[in-house]
């Protein structure tokens, strides 16, 4: 069956929180379109979901950081009126600190983790408004909150898909489209193994199962959260934070400087 509850496509879906996602919503009664680089994982889940599930699973081999495969599934997302939903996962990291760092990797990673992520979240957008219906997660990760923690260029592009989803959730929640991001500590995924860090060196008490993680992530779905953040024990200090951060909103811009700009620039005088 194509899943009662539409079609969830999947980006990243061969392995990690991809994976994990694609085996939670089948299991919630989704069809899936899975969208991967490594064709033999998809197909080998893929066959197990059906097999488990008995929903539709259709796999996609795509390199996101290719042109003409990018363009692909933006299109898919654009045309299938069967898709109900967009996991926005694909995504690499890094961990060596910038001066370090091969700076042809970092772009690809920008490239990954920024322009495709906007492109399919577009394309989602605009198809799921048409239809007043439709549901956009977006992975980001806590390091979008914490740029100290890891490489400052993998932050600051989990900063950009926060602020994206934000925005994204201001613009489409008129528009019957709901809009999530997830904000994920340190996940035991192979995400670590790429970027050159076991993931057996982390303390293990920072570490979360990913099945865990989406598990949770799935919970702030349901509870209408824009802004889910699994391992965060308190949701009182997130609404705290986005509550200083509205409180800033109407002197963000305004016509004269600071008076202690004014007052320095005075003395400098």
């Amino acid at each position: 069956m194509a899943g009662g509850k539409g079609v969830a496509l999947v980006t990243g879906a061969s392995s990690g929180i991809g994976a994990v996602y694609a085996d939670r919503l089948a299991k919630r009664g989704h069809g899936l379109l899975l969208v991967a680089r490594d064709e033999a994982r998809l197909a080998a889940l893929a066959g197990r979901l059906r097999a488990e599930t008995g929903v539709s699973v259709e796999t996609l081999k795509a390199d996101l950081n290719a042109a003409e495969d990018l363009r692909g599934v933006e299109a898919r997302l654009a045309s299938d009126e069967t898709i109900s939903m967009l996991v926005n996962n694909a995504g690499v990291a890094a961990v060596t600190p910038l001066i370090h760092s091969d700076v042809e990797q970092l772009d690809a990673m920008v490239r990954l983790n920024v322009r495709a992520a906007t492109r399919l979240a577009a394309a989602a957008a605009s198809a799921f408004a048409a239809r007043k219906s439709g549901t956009i997660v977006n992975i980001a990760s806590v390091v979008g909150l914490a740029p100290e923690m890891l490489n400052g260029v993998y932050g600051a592009s989990k900063a950009y898909v926060l602020a994206l989803t934000q925005s994204m959730h201001h613009e489409l929640s008129p528009q019957g489209v709901r809009v999530q991001a997830v904000l994920p500590g340190a996940t035991a995924t192979e995400i670590w193994e790429r970027a050159g860090h076991s993931v057996e060196a982390l303390p293990a008490e920072i570490v979360m199962p990913a099945g865990a993680m989406v598990d949770a992530a799935l919970a702030g779905l349901d509870l209408g959260e824009v802004v889910t953040i699994p391992s965060l024990p308190d949701v009182g200090q997130w609404e705290a934070f986005e509550a200083a951060r509205a409180a800033l909103g109407p002197n963000l811009s305004r016509r004269e400087p600071a008076s202690r700009y004014l007052a320095a620039a005075s003395a400098a005088a």
